[in-house]
């Protein structure tokens, strides 16, 4: 099957390699989606592992190789967060990926916790002595009550069923200490769909089992406990916080426009950066 919006030749070297890891990724999609909740926090380190093992062209393992992209990547993400670090934070990245980023933080704060789903995935260098790797079930956190400061995953909660998300989020709120900050990073649906499925479909079917708006994340965010959430986002490498309601004010009447308009407005040079889903929860 041809893919209808192109093939990025970086990842996949024949139209069929693609196709196939859009067949894999739908087929274990389904079988997340149609498992019950406790299925569910068995599968997921079993699906991501096998994801991993059945895809071995999978951008994400191809990425991992590529150590000036590895190294780029890892600069910007730490731009975003080095405002918040600090000798004596404790750091806790859910979904770290190869954990270069995590390792990274190591160097700027006292601990760093790192949760996973998946073993398969390949690591950065060697592990500083201040971090630790936890597999989880794709919804615990298992840390004490209040011993984190800062949180963040990126692209992570596009990947888990809506109902676990909103438990994850309860129990990332649960082990942030008074005061502490969540950031969360996530594609914009109305930009979307961002999975693999985004070569086939208008919507996401891969394993990014649903993607957000900033108002649906704003709005679980605020249900799972914070008190203040505002948006992240950035002018010239400069990082500041933005009110919540202007982004949601200016998001609201994209929900209004048919599909294929309101993914190329929302994809526009004017609302691109300023639609991005970047957002900041604090307890």
């Amino acid at each position: 099957m041809l893919p209808k919006k192109g093939r990025p030749k970086s990842a996949y070297q024949t139209d069929d390699q693609l196709y196939e890891h859009y067949k894999i990724e739908r087929e274990i999609a389904d079988r997340l989606k149609n498992a019950t909740p406790e299925e569910r926090k068995g599968l997921y380190p079993v699906l991501y592992d096998e994801l991993f093992r059945r895809i071995p062209h999978q951008p994400l393992l191809q990425r991992t190789k590529d150590k000036k992209r590895q190294s780029e990547k890892t600069e910007k993400q730490l731009k975003r967060l080095r405002g918040f670090l600090g000798k004596e934070k404790v750091y806790l990245e859910i979904g770290p990926g190869d954990c270069h980023l995590a390792y990274s933080v190591a160097e700027h704060v006292k601990k760093v916790y790192a949760v996973d789903v998946s073993s398969e995935q390949p690591r950065a260098e060697k592990a500083p002595s201040n971090f630790e790797h936890i597999i989880s079930d794709g919804v615990g956190v298992n840390l004490p009550p209040g011993s984190v400061d800062i949180a963040y995953s990126n692209q992570l909660m596009e990947h888990l069923h809506p109902d676990d998300a909103f438990e994850q989020l309860k129990n990332i709120y649960r082990v942030l200490a008074p005061g502490g900050m969540y950031i969360c990073v996530t594609p914009n649906r109305h930009m979307g769909p961002h999975d693999i499925s985004r070569y086939y479909d208008d919507e996401s079917k891969g394993l990014h089992l649903k993607e957000y708006t900033n108002g649906e994340l704003y709005d679980i965010l605020k249900k799972a406990g914070f008190s203040g959430v505002s948006a992240l986002r950035h002018i010239g490498g400069f990082y500041f916080q933005v009110p919540a309601f202007l982004i949601l004010a200016l998001e609201l009447p994209l929900g209004w426009l048919p599909y294929g308009i309101r993914r190329t407005v929302a994809r526009g040079l004017l609302f691109k950066d300023l639609l991005s889903l970047c957002m900041i929860a604090t307890k």
